[in-house]
């Protein structure tokens, strides 16, 4: 469905952020930390639309 445009380091830092941010959440520290949810699912699908918008992409560059 969408091209992939989160490289490896990129996609771990996502996930890694948006866990600590849920976690955060279910510990009460603020409604706003449901923000999470957006890196985590980027995270996990390894694509984001704002680099799709924008013309980016954390990939590494495929040789063919």
């Amino acid at each position: 469905m969408f091209a992939k445009n989160v490289g490896q380091f990129d996609r771990i830092a996502r996930i890694v952020l948006g866990l600590l941010l849920l976690t955060g959440a279910a510990l009460g520290y603020g409604l706003w930390m449901w923000i999470g949810v957006i890196p985590l699912l980027t995270g996990l699908m390894s694509t984001c639309p704002l680099y799709s918008i924008f013309g980016l992409s954390t990939c590494p560059i495929k040789k063919t």
